[in-house]
Protein backbone atom coordinates (compact mmCIF):
# COMPACT_ATOMS: atom_id res chain seq x y z
CA UNK A 1 0.00 0.00 0.00
CA UNK A 2 1.17 3.51 -1.04
CA UNK A 3 1.98 5.68 1.81
CA UNK A 4 -1.31 7.37 1.95
CA UNK A 5 -1.97 10.13 4.42
CA UNK A 6 -5.87 10.38 5.04
CA UNK A 7 -7.68 13.61 6.38
CA UNK A 8 -10.53 13.61 7.43
CA UNK A 9 -13.43 16.57 7.24
CA UNK A 10 -16.13 16.61 10.07
CA UNK A 11 -19.14 19.51 10.65
CA UNK A 12 -20.91 20.43 13.63
CA UNK A 13 -23.52 22.74 15.02
CA UNK A 14 -25.65 22.76 11.89
CA UNK A 15 -25.67 20.85 8.53
CA UNK A 16 -25.15 22.63 4.97
CA UNK A 17 -22.23 24.59 6.30
CA UNK A 18 -20.07 23.74 3.30
CA UNK A 19 -18.06 20.69 4.49
CA UNK A 20 -17.58 19.32 0.61
CA UNK A 21 -16.32 22.60 -0.53
CA UNK A 22 -13.80 22.57 2.44
CA UNK A 23 -12.68 19.15 1.71
CA UNK A 24 -12.39 20.42 -1.98
CA UNK A 25 -10.37 23.52 -1.06
CA UNK A 26 -8.15 21.81 0.79
CA UNK A 27 -7.76 19.02 -1.77
CA UNK A 28 -7.37 21.63 -4.98
CA UNK A 29 -4.61 23.64 -2.79
CA UNK A 30 -2.63 19.96 -1.99
CA UNK A 31 -2.93 19.12 -5.50
CA UNK A 32 -1.51 22.60 -6.61
CA UNK A 33 1.00 21.37 -4.59
CA UNK A 34 1.89 18.26 -6.79
CA UNK A 35 0.17 15.70 -4.56
CA UNK A 36 -1.97 13.29 -5.91
CA UNK A 37 -5.59 13.94 -3.64
CA UNK A 38 -8.80 12.53 -4.20
CA UNK A 39 -11.72 12.96 -1.96
CA UNK A 40 -14.43 10.90 -0.92
CA UNK A 41 -18.31 11.09 0.98
CA UNK A 42 -19.47 8.82 3.80
CA UNK A 43 -23.14 9.23 3.97
CA UNK A 44 -24.94 8.17 7.12
CA UNK A 45 -28.46 7.23 5.63
CA UNK A 46 -29.27 3.60 4.88
CA UNK A 47 -29.87 4.18 1.12
CA UNK A 48 -27.79 2.08 -0.73
CA UNK A 49 -27.00 4.88 -2.33
CA UNK A 50 -28.59 8.14 -3.52
CA UNK A 51 -30.36 7.06 -6.86
CA UNK A 52 -33.74 6.56 -5.17
CA UNK A 53 -33.98 9.44 -3.37
CA UNK A 54 -36.22 12.11 -4.35
CA UNK A 55 -33.99 16.04 -5.34
CA UNK A 56 -36.71 17.62 -2.82
CA UNK A 57 -34.51 15.39 0.15
CA UNK A 58 -31.46 15.56 -1.57
CA UNK A 59 -30.92 17.04 -4.07
CA UNK A 60 -28.70 16.20 -7.33
CA UNK A 61 -27.93 12.85 -7.67
CA UNK A 62 -24.46 12.86 -9.26
CA UNK A 63 -22.65 9.69 -11.68
CA UNK A 64 -19.75 9.07 -11.73
CA UNK A 65 -17.71 7.67 -15.19
CA UNK A 66 -18.16 4.00 -13.75
CA UNK A 67 -22.01 4.76 -13.45
CA UNK A 68 -21.93 4.98 -9.84
CA UNK A 69 -25.13 7.25 -8.00
CA UNK A 70 -23.47 9.33 -6.03
CA UNK A 71 -24.13 12.19 -3.42
CA UNK A 72 -23.92 15.71 -5.29
CA UNK A 73 -20.77 16.63 -3.38
CA UNK A 74 -18.82 14.90 -5.67
CA UNK A 75 -19.58 16.83 -8.10
CA UNK A 76 -17.63 19.90 -6.15
CA UNK A 77 -14.87 17.29 -5.89
CA UNK A 78 -14.50 17.02 -9.50
CA UNK A 79 -15.44 20.43 -10.28
CA UNK A 80 -12.22 21.58 -7.95
CA UNK A 81 -9.42 18.72 -8.79
CA UNK A 82 -10.20 18.35 -12.17
CA UNK A 83 -10.40 14.23 -11.53
CA UNK A 84 -12.82 12.09 -12.08
CA UNK A 85 -14.33 10.26 -8.99
CA UNK A 86 -15.65 6.48 -8.60
CA UNK A 87 -18.14 4.22 -7.14
CA UNK A 88 -15.23 3.88 -4.14
CA UNK A 89 -15.19 7.20 -3.53
CA UNK A 90 -19.11 7.47 -2.23
CA UNK A 91 -20.18 5.14 0.75
CA UNK A 92 -23.25 5.33 2.91
CA UNK A 93 -24.14 3.38 6.17
CA UNK A 94 -26.85 1.34 3.58
CA UNK A 95 -23.68 -0.01 1.57
CA UNK A 96 -21.55 -0.47 4.65
CA UNK A 97 -24.36 -2.81 6.45
CA UNK A 98 -25.52 -4.67 2.65
CA UNK A 99 -21.54 -4.96 2.48
CA UNK A 100 -21.44 -6.77 5.53
CA UNK A 101 -24.60 -8.62 5.81
CA UNK A 102 -23.62 -10.35 2.40
CA UNK A 103 -20.35 -11.47 4.16
CA UNK A 104 -22.53 -12.77 7.09
CA UNK A 105 -24.30 -14.86 4.85
CA UNK A 106 -21.74 -16.35 3.19
CA UNK A 107 -20.45 -17.65 6.49
CA UNK A 108 -16.91 -15.11 6.27
CA UNK A 109 -17.76 -14.80 9.89
CA UNK A 110 -17.53 -17.88 10.92
CA UNK A 111 -20.10 -17.71 13.24
CA UNK A 112 -19.15 -15.13 15.60
CA UNK A 113 -21.68 -12.28 16.52
CA UNK A 114 -21.69 -9.82 14.32
CA UNK A 115 -21.93 -6.10 15.76
CA UNK A 116 -21.16 -2.63 15.19
CA UNK A 117 -17.94 -2.36 16.78
CA UNK A 118 -16.08 -4.43 15.43
CA UNK A 119 -17.37 -5.55 12.14
CA UNK A 120 -19.63 -2.43 10.74
CA UNK A 121 -16.05 0.00 11.34
CA UNK A 122 -14.01 -2.50 10.39
CA UNK A 123 -15.88 -2.13 7.23
CA UNK A 124 -15.77 1.54 7.23
CA UNK A 125 -12.15 1.27 7.77
CA UNK A 126 -11.71 -0.74 4.71
CA UNK A 127 -13.58 1.34 2.19
CA UNK A 128 -11.67 4.12 3.52
CA UNK A 129 -8.40 3.44 3.08
CA UNK A 130 -9.13 0.77 -0.28
CA UNK A 131 -8.98 4.62 -2.00
CA UNK A 132 -5.19 4.76 -1.14
CA UNK A 133 -4.59 1.53 -2.33
CA UNK A 134 -6.32 0.76 -5.30
CA UNK A 135 -5.18 4.24 -7.05
CA UNK A 136 -1.70 5.07 -5.23
CA UNK A 137 -3.00 8.37 -3.71
CA UNK A 138 -0.72 10.78 -1.49
CA UNK A 139 -3.99 12.11 -0.17
CA UNK A 140 -7.70 10.93 0.80
CA UNK A 141 -9.48 13.35 2.28
CA UNK A 142 -13.20 11.96 3.80
CA UNK A 143 -15.65 14.08 4.20
CA UNK A 144 -18.25 12.92 7.02
CA UNK A 145 -21.78 13.43 5.94
CA UNK A 146 -24.04 15.07 8.82
CA UNK A 147 -23.29 16.39 11.85
CA UNK A 148 -21.19 15.50 14.93
CA UNK A 149 -23.33 14.06 17.65
CA UNK A 150 -25.82 12.34 15.35
CA UNK A 151 -26.72 8.62 16.32
CA UNK A 152 -26.25 7.89 13.07
CA UNK A 153 -22.75 9.29 12.46
CA UNK A 154 -21.04 7.48 15.44
CA UNK A 155 -19.78 4.51 13.58
CA UNK A 156 -18.24 6.67 10.87
CA UNK A 157 -16.76 8.67 14.06
CA UNK A 158 -15.42 5.86 15.79
CA UNK A 159 -14.23 4.85 12.55
CA UNK A 160 -11.86 7.71 12.27
CA UNK A 161 -10.96 7.57 15.88
CA UNK A 162 -9.53 3.52 15.46
CA UNK A 163 -7.65 5.11 12.02
CA UNK A 164 -6.03 7.63 14.14
CA UNK A 165 -4.32 5.75 16.29
CA UNK A 166 -3.88 2.47 14.06
CA UNK A 167 -2.30 5.04 11.61
CA UNK A 168 -0.61 7.54 13.91
CA UNK A 169 -0.81 11.30 13.94
CA UNK A 170 1.52 11.69 10.92
CA UNK A 171 -1.01 9.69 8.54
CA UNK A 172 -4.30 11.50 9.61
CA UNK A 173 -5.70 15.03 10.40
CA UNK A 174 -8.92 15.66 11.63
CA UNK A 175 -10.67 19.08 10.32
CA UNK A 176 -13.84 20.05 11.98
CA UNK A 177 -15.54 22.83 10.87
CA UNK A 178 -18.48 24.45 12.49
CA UNK A 179 -20.50 27.42 12.36
CA UNK A 180 -20.03 30.76 14.85
CA UNK A 181 -23.56 32.40 15.14
CA UNK A 182 -23.90 36.70 15.09
CA UNK A 183 -26.47 37.46 17.14
CA UNK A 184 -28.09 40.77 16.16
CA UNK A 185 -29.99 41.58 19.06
CA UNK A 186 -26.40 41.72 21.36
CA UNK A 187 -24.40 43.00 18.57
CA UNK A 188 -21.82 39.95 18.89
CA UNK A 189 -20.46 36.55 17.72
CA UNK A 190 -21.22 33.40 19.56
CA UNK A 191 -18.40 31.03 20.26
CA UNK A 192 -20.29 28.52 22.66
CA UNK A 193 -22.03 26.39 19.63
CA UNK A 194 -18.34 25.63 18.50
CA UNK A 195 -17.15 24.58 21.71
CA UNK A 196 -20.22 22.53 22.54
CA UNK A 197 -19.23 20.70 19.06
CA UNK A 198 -15.82 20.19 19.58
CA UNK A 199 -16.75 18.97 23.25
CA UNK A 200 -18.89 16.47 21.58
CA UNK A 201 -16.08 15.13 18.39
CA UNK A 202 -13.86 14.76 21.80
CA UNK A 203 -15.83 12.35 23.72
CA UNK A 204 -16.14 10.04 20.96
CA UNK A 205 -12.41 10.02 21.34
CA UNK A 206 -11.40 12.55 18.42
CA UNK A 207 -9.78 15.76 18.75
CA UNK A 208 -9.81 17.87 15.69
CA UNK A 209 -6.24 19.11 14.92
CA UNK A 210 -7.81 22.08 12.80
CA UNK A 211 -11.06 24.04 13.14
CA UNK A 212 -12.44 26.24 10.29
CA UNK A 213 -15.11 28.42 11.60
CA UNK A 214 -18.20 29.52 8.82
CA UNK A 215 -19.33 32.72 9.47
CA UNK A 216 -21.00 35.52 7.79
CA UNK A 217 -18.61 38.12 9.33
CA UNK A 218 -15.26 38.45 9.77
CA UNK A 219 -13.94 37.17 13.17
CA UNK A 220 -11.51 39.01 15.09
CA UNK A 221 -8.40 38.06 16.41
CA UNK A 222 -9.08 37.44 19.61
CA UNK A 223 -12.21 35.40 18.83
CA UNK A 224 -9.84 32.65 17.13
CA UNK A 225 -7.41 32.57 20.21
CA UNK A 226 -10.59 31.94 22.79
CA UNK A 227 -11.68 29.63 20.15
CA UNK A 228 -8.15 27.76 19.86
CA UNK A 229 -8.05 27.76 24.13
CA UNK A 230 -11.15 26.53 24.80
CA UNK A 231 -11.22 23.63 22.30
CA UNK A 232 -7.25 22.66 22.36
CA UNK A 233 -6.49 23.69 19.15
CA UNK A 234 -3.37 25.22 17.83
CA UNK A 235 -3.77 29.13 17.59
CA UNK A 236 -2.79 29.07 14.02
CA UNK A 237 -4.80 26.22 12.95
CA UNK A 238 -8.63 27.99 13.74
CA UNK A 239 -9.43 29.42 10.76
CA UNK A 240 -12.69 31.03 9.22
CA UNK A 241 -14.48 31.07 6.54
CA UNK A 242 -16.59 33.86 5.29
CA UNK A 243 -19.08 34.31 3.27
CA UNK A 244 -18.08 34.95 -0.41
CA UNK A 245 -19.13 35.93 -3.85
CA UNK A 246 -18.93 32.40 -5.15
CA UNK A 247 -17.68 28.77 -4.26
CA UNK A 248 -14.64 29.17 -5.94
CA UNK A 249 -13.20 31.92 -3.98
CA UNK A 250 -12.87 29.60 -0.78
CA UNK A 251 -9.53 27.85 -1.78
CA UNK A 252 -7.68 31.44 -2.16
CA UNK A 253 -9.44 32.30 1.13
CA UNK A 254 -8.10 29.03 2.62
CA UNK A 255 -4.77 29.13 1.31
CA UNK A 256 -4.27 32.81 2.74
CA UNK A 257 -4.80 30.93 6.14
CA UNK A 258 -1.70 28.82 5.19
CA UNK A 259 -4.97 25.37 5.28
CA UNK A 260 -2.60 23.99 3.16
CA UNK A 261 1.01 24.96 5.16
CA UNK A 262 -0.56 23.67 8.69
CA UNK A 263 -1.55 20.42 7.47
CA UNK A 264 1.83 19.45 5.63
CA UNK A 265 3.31 20.74 8.99
CA UNK A 266 1.22 18.62 10.81
CA UNK A 267 1.85 15.47 9.17
CA UNK A 268 5.53 15.52 9.30
CA UNK A 269 5.92 17.04 5.49
CA UNK A 270 8.07 19.99 4.49
CA UNK A 271 5.82 22.95 3.32
CA UNK A 272 7.92 24.13 0.40
CA UNK A 273 7.14 27.46 -1.92
CA UNK A 274 3.16 28.53 -1.98
CA UNK A 275 1.55 27.15 -5.00
CA UNK A 276 1.05 30.40 -7.24
CA UNK A 277 -2.74 28.73 -8.59
CA UNK A 278 -2.60 30.74 -11.88
CA UNK A 279 -5.28 29.36 -13.87
CA UNK A 280 -7.57 29.83 -10.71
CA UNK A 281 -6.84 32.61 -10.07
CA UNK A 282 -7.04 33.46 -13.57
CA UNK A 283 -10.58 31.92 -13.44
CA UNK A 284 -11.70 34.25 -10.69
CA UNK A 285 -10.51 37.37 -12.47
CA UNK A 286 -12.35 37.02 -15.27
CA UNK A 287 -15.72 36.34 -13.46
CA UNK A 288 -15.01 39.66 -11.21
CA UNK A 289 -14.15 41.61 -14.52
CA UNK A 290 -17.28 40.40 -16.84
CA UNK A 291 -19.36 43.51 -17.73
CA UNK A 292 -22.09 42.43 -19.34
CA UNK A 293 -25.44 39.37 -18.51
CA UNK A 294 -26.64 36.57 -20.41
CA UNK A 295 -30.55 35.39 -19.13
CA UNK A 296 -30.31 31.73 -19.06
CA UNK A 297 -33.77 30.02 -17.84
CA UNK A 298 -34.05 26.69 -16.79
CA UNK A 299 -36.86 25.25 -17.48
CA UNK A 300 -37.57 21.89 -15.18
CA UNK A 301 -39.90 20.84 -11.90
CA UNK A 302 -37.30 20.97 -9.02
CA UNK A 303 -36.76 24.79 -9.53
CA UNK A 304 -37.74 25.29 -6.04
CA UNK A 305 -34.94 23.35 -5.16
CA UNK A 306 -31.21 24.81 -7.08
CA UNK A 307 -29.69 21.70 -5.69
CA UNK A 308 -31.83 19.44 -7.85
CA UNK A 309 -29.87 21.40 -10.90
CA UNK A 310 -26.61 21.84 -9.51
CA UNK A 311 -24.05 20.23 -12.22
CA UNK A 312 -25.69 22.29 -14.91
CA UNK A 313 -26.19 25.57 -12.90
CA UNK A 314 -21.87 25.70 -12.30
CA UNK A 315 -21.62 24.68 -15.97
CA UNK A 316 -23.38 27.43 -17.53
CA UNK A 317 -21.86 29.92 -14.83
CA UNK A 318 -18.15 28.49 -15.81
CA UNK A 319 -18.68 28.72 -19.28
CA UNK A 320 -20.27 32.40 -19.30
CA UNK A 321 -16.95 33.05 -17.22
CA UNK A 322 -14.98 31.77 -19.84
CA UNK A 323 -16.69 33.83 -22.44
CA UNK A 324 -16.72 37.16 -20.31
CA UNK A 325 -20.26 37.38 -19.07
CA UNK A 326 -22.20 37.00 -16.37
CA UNK A 327 -24.94 34.46 -15.50
CA UNK A 328 -28.32 35.60 -14.66
CA UNK A 329 -30.09 32.37 -14.14
CA UNK A 330 -33.71 31.60 -14.61
CA UNK A 331 -35.64 29.11 -12.46
CA UNK A 332 -39.04 28.57 -14.47
CA UNK A 333 -41.32 25.90 -12.93
CA UNK A 334 -42.60 23.76 -15.98
CA UNK A 335 -45.55 22.86 -14.00
CA UNK A 336 -46.77 26.87 -14.82
CA UNK A 337 -46.14 26.92 -18.16
CA UNK A 338 -49.28 27.48 -20.87
CA UNK A 339 -50.10 28.56 -24.11
CA UNK A 340 -51.59 31.59 -22.46
CA UNK A 341 -48.48 32.43 -20.65
CA UNK A 342 -45.39 31.06 -22.19
CA UNK A 343 -44.19 34.34 -24.01
CA UNK A 344 -44.56 36.28 -20.69
CA UNK A 345 -41.86 33.75 -18.90
CA UNK A 346 -39.72 33.06 -21.61
CA UNK A 347 -39.49 36.09 -24.32
CA UNK A 348 -37.00 38.02 -21.69
CA UNK A 349 -34.52 35.10 -22.03
CA UNK A 350 -31.41 34.81 -24.40
CA UNK A 351 -31.55 31.28 -23.54
CA UNK A 352 -33.30 27.56 -22.63
CA UNK A 353 -32.29 25.23 -20.94
CA UNK A 354 -34.92 22.32 -20.75
CA UNK A 355 -33.74 19.83 -17.50
CA UNK A 356 -33.56 16.58 -17.22
CA UNK A 357 -35.85 14.35 -14.47
CA UNK A 358 -38.25 11.87 -14.20
CA UNK A 359 -42.30 11.57 -14.50
CA UNK A 360 -45.43 12.93 -15.51
CA UNK A 361 -45.60 16.03 -13.67
CA UNK A 362 -44.62 19.32 -15.56
CA UNK A 363 -43.79 17.29 -18.55
CA UNK A 364 -46.62 19.30 -21.09
CA UNK A 365 -45.15 22.56 -19.99
CA UNK A 366 -41.67 21.65 -21.52
CA UNK A 367 -43.57 20.83 -24.80
CA UNK A 368 -45.00 23.88 -25.13
CA UNK A 369 -41.65 26.10 -23.72
CA UNK A 370 -40.25 23.74 -26.42
CA UNK A 371 -42.28 24.71 -29.22
CA UNK A 372 -42.43 28.16 -28.47
CA UNK A 373 -38.46 28.27 -28.69
CA UNK A 374 -38.01 26.70 -31.58
CA UNK A 375 -40.47 28.72 -33.34
CA UNK A 376 -38.65 32.07 -31.97
CA UNK A 377 -35.49 29.85 -32.82
CA UNK A 378 -34.39 30.98 -29.08
CA UNK A 379 -30.86 28.68 -28.43
CA UNK A 380 -32.31 25.64 -26.91
CA UNK A 381 -30.08 22.84 -24.68
CA UNK A 382 -32.10 19.63 -23.93
CA UNK A 383 -31.02 17.08 -21.47
CA UNK A 384 -31.74 13.81 -21.05
CA UNK A 385 -35.44 13.96 -20.50
CA UNK A 386 -35.33 16.91 -22.07
CA UNK A 387 -33.71 16.31 -25.51
CA UNK A 388 -36.81 13.18 -25.13
CA UNK A 389 -38.84 16.48 -24.86
CA UNK A 390 -37.43 17.87 -27.91
CA UNK A 391 -37.97 14.47 -29.93
CA UNK A 392 -41.46 14.71 -28.21
CA UNK A 393 -42.58 18.41 -29.06
CA UNK A 394 -41.25 17.80 -32.65
CA UNK A 395 -43.39 14.36 -33.52
CA UNK A 396 -46.61 16.06 -32.16
CA UNK A 397 -46.01 19.56 -33.70
CA UNK A 398 -43.96 19.25 -36.80
CA UNK A 399 -44.26 15.33 -38.48
CA UNK A 400 -48.04 15.16 -37.33
CA UNK A 401 -48.19 12.57 -34.91
CA UNK A 402 -50.37 14.06 -32.55
CA UNK A 403 -50.47 11.58 -29.49
CA UNK A 404 -47.02 10.87 -29.92
CA UNK A 405 -45.33 10.46 -26.70
CA UNK A 406 -42.96 8.30 -24.27
CA UNK A 407 -43.89 5.36 -22.88
CA UNK A 408 -42.57 6.07 -19.79
CA UNK A 409 -45.54 8.55 -19.63
CA UNK A 410 -48.22 6.78 -21.80
CA UNK A 411 -47.96 3.22 -22.27
CA UNK A 412 -50.40 3.58 -24.51
CA UNK A 413 -49.46 6.26 -26.84
CA UNK A 414 -49.47 5.10 -30.77
CA UNK A 415 -46.27 6.90 -31.59
CA UNK A 416 -43.74 5.63 -29.22
CA UNK A 417 -40.83 8.33 -30.18
CA UNK A 418 -39.12 6.97 -26.83
CA UNK A 419 -39.52 4.23 -25.61
CA UNK A 420 -37.73 1.57 -23.02
CA UNK A 421 -34.50 0.00 -23.65
CA UNK A 422 -35.01 -3.74 -24.56
CA UNK A 423 -32.90 -4.17 -21.91
CA UNK A 424 -34.68 -2.71 -19.40
CA UNK A 425 -37.75 -4.11 -20.01
CA UNK A 426 -37.92 -7.12 -17.28
CA UNK A 427 -36.56 -5.25 -14.91
CA UNK A 428 -38.32 -4.15 -11.29
CA UNK A 429 -35.50 -3.37 -8.93
CA UNK A 430 -35.43 0.50 -9.30
CA UNK A 431 -32.02 1.02 -7.43
CA UNK A 432 -28.58 1.40 -9.52
CA UNK A 433 -30.40 -0.65 -12.74
CA UNK A 434 -30.19 2.48 -15.53
CA UNK A 435 -28.06 3.07 -18.13
CA UNK A 436 -25.02 4.45 -16.06
CA UNK A 437 -21.63 5.80 -16.44
CA UNK A 438 -19.35 6.96 -18.97
CA UNK A 439 -20.40 5.43 -23.01
CA UNK A 440 -18.70 6.62 -26.24
CA UNK A 441 -20.47 8.68 -28.86
CA UNK A 442 -19.72 9.19 -32.77
CA UNK A 443 -20.66 12.67 -33.66
CA UNK A 444 -21.69 13.56 -37.40
CA UNK A 445 -18.94 15.35 -39.13
CA UNK A 446 -20.49 19.31 -40.13
CA UNK A 447 -23.08 18.81 -37.24
CA UNK A 448 -23.28 21.99 -34.68
CA UNK A 449 -22.31 19.15 -31.43
CA UNK A 450 -18.98 17.61 -33.95
CA UNK A 451 -18.01 21.54 -33.75
CA UNK A 452 -18.21 21.78 -30.65
CA UNK A 453 -16.54 18.84 -29.30
CA UNK A 454 -14.09 19.14 -32.11
CA UNK A 455 -14.03 15.56 -32.80
CA UNK A 456 -15.85 12.57 -33.93
CA UNK A 457 -15.53 10.84 -30.95
CA UNK A 458 -16.47 11.30 -27.43
CA UNK A 459 -17.42 9.66 -23.29
CA UNK A 460 -20.10 11.21 -21.68
CA UNK A 461 -21.94 10.09 -18.98
CA UNK A 462 -25.69 8.82 -18.81
CA UNK A 463 -28.35 7.95 -15.95
CA UNK A 464 -31.71 6.78 -18.01
CA UNK A 465 -33.85 4.04 -18.99
CA UNK A 466 -35.92 5.63 -22.01
CA UNK A 467 -34.05 6.21 -25.00
CA UNK A 468 -35.27 7.70 -28.78
CA UNK A 469 -36.86 4.68 -30.69
CA UNK A 470 -34.77 4.20 -33.84
CA UNK A 471 -37.57 3.00 -35.97
CA UNK A 472 -38.78 6.91 -36.79
CA UNK A 473 -35.41 8.11 -36.87
CA UNK A 474 -35.66 8.53 -41.14
CA UNK A 475 -39.03 10.32 -40.55
CA UNK A 476 -37.58 13.01 -38.30
CA UNK A 477 -34.33 13.40 -40.23
CA UNK A 478 -36.38 14.01 -43.61
CA UNK A 479 -38.55 16.77 -41.18
CA UNK A 480 -35.44 18.48 -40.29
CA UNK A 481 -34.35 17.47 -37.08
CA UNK A 482 -31.10 15.40 -37.49
CA UNK A 483 -29.58 12.68 -35.38
CA UNK A 484 -26.04 13.59 -35.26
CA UNK A 485 -24.70 11.95 -31.92
CA UNK A 486 -25.00 7.82 -32.35
CA UNK A 487 -23.40 4.77 -29.73
CA UNK A 488 -21.19 2.95 -31.98
CA UNK A 489 -21.97 -0.25 -30.04
CA UNK A 490 -25.60 0.00 -29.93
CA UNK A 491 -26.80 2.59 -32.82
CA UNK A 492 -28.37 4.46 -30.30
CA UNK A 493 -29.55 7.92 -30.71
CA UNK A 494 -27.50 10.39 -28.28
CA UNK A 495 -27.64 13.61 -30.07
CA UNK A 496 -30.19 15.75 -32.12
CA UNK A 497 -30.25 18.96 -33.70
CA UNK A 498 -32.30 21.05 -35.92
CA UNK A 499 -29.67 22.68 -38.01
CA UNK A 500 -31.47 25.53 -39.67
CA UNK A 501 -31.72 27.20 -36.25
CA UNK A 502 -29.59 29.40 -34.34
CA UNK A 503 -28.46 26.58 -31.40
CA UNK A 504 -31.21 23.88 -31.31
CA UNK A 505 -29.67 20.42 -29.63
CA UNK A 506 -31.09 17.55 -27.39
CA UNK A 507 -28.58 14.86 -25.83
CA UNK A 508 -29.34 11.83 -24.27
CA UNK A 509 -26.59 12.04 -21.87
CA UNK A 510 -25.22 14.78 -18.88
CA UNK A 511 -22.59 16.94 -19.86
CA UNK A 512 -22.87 18.75 -17.38
CA UNK A 513 -21.16 15.66 -14.98
CA UNK A 514 -18.24 16.45 -17.10
CA UNK A 515 -17.44 19.98 -16.98
CA UNK A 516 -15.00 21.68 -14.40
CA UNK A 517 -13.62 24.94 -13.19
CA UNK A 518 -10.21 24.39 -15.26
CA UNK A 519 -11.89 22.14 -18.02
CA UNK A 520 -15.38 23.26 -18.89
CA UNK A 521 -17.51 21.25 -20.88
CA UNK A 522 -17.49 21.75 -24.69
CA UNK A 523 -21.41 21.88 -25.12
CA UNK A 524 -22.19 23.89 -22.46
CA UNK A 525 -19.09 26.74 -24.00
CA UNK A 526 -20.52 26.13 -27.18
CA UNK A 527 -24.37 26.94 -25.96
CA UNK A 528 -23.08 30.29 -24.51
CA UNK A 529 -21.34 31.82 -27.11
CA UNK A 530 -24.60 30.67 -29.26
CA UNK A 531 -26.72 32.98 -26.18
CA UNK A 532 -24.36 35.78 -26.59
CA UNK A 533 -24.88 36.07 -30.06
CA UNK A 534 -28.21 35.71 -30.15
CA UNK A 535 -28.50 38.43 -27.42
CA UNK A 536 -26.31 40.87 -29.55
Amino acid sequence: MADTKYIFVTGGVISSLGKGIIASSLGKLLQARGYKVTIQKLDPYINIDPGTLNPYEHGECYVTVDGHEADLDLGHYERFLNEPTHKDNNITTGRIYQNVINKERKGDYLGKTVQIVPHITDEIRRNIKLLGAKYDYDFVITEIGGTVGDIESLPFIESVRQLRWELGSKHCCCVHLTYVPYIAAAGEVKTKPTQHSVKSLQSSGVQPDMLVLRTERALSKDILKKVALFCNVEPDAVMQSVDVATIYEVPIKMQEQGMDEIVLRKMGIAVGPKPELKPWRDFLDKKKNAKETIRIGIVGKYVELHDAYKSINESLLQAAIYNDHKLDLQFIHSDKITDENVADKLSSLDGIIIAPGFGQRGIEGKFVALKYARENDIPTFGICLGMQCMVIEYARNVLGLEDANSTEMNTHTPYKVIDLMEEQKNITNMGGSMRLGAYKCTLKKGSLVHEAYGKTLIQERHRHRFEFNSEYRKQFEDAGMKCTGINPETDLVEVVEIPGLKWFMGVQFHPEYNSTVLSPNALFMSFVKAVIKNRK
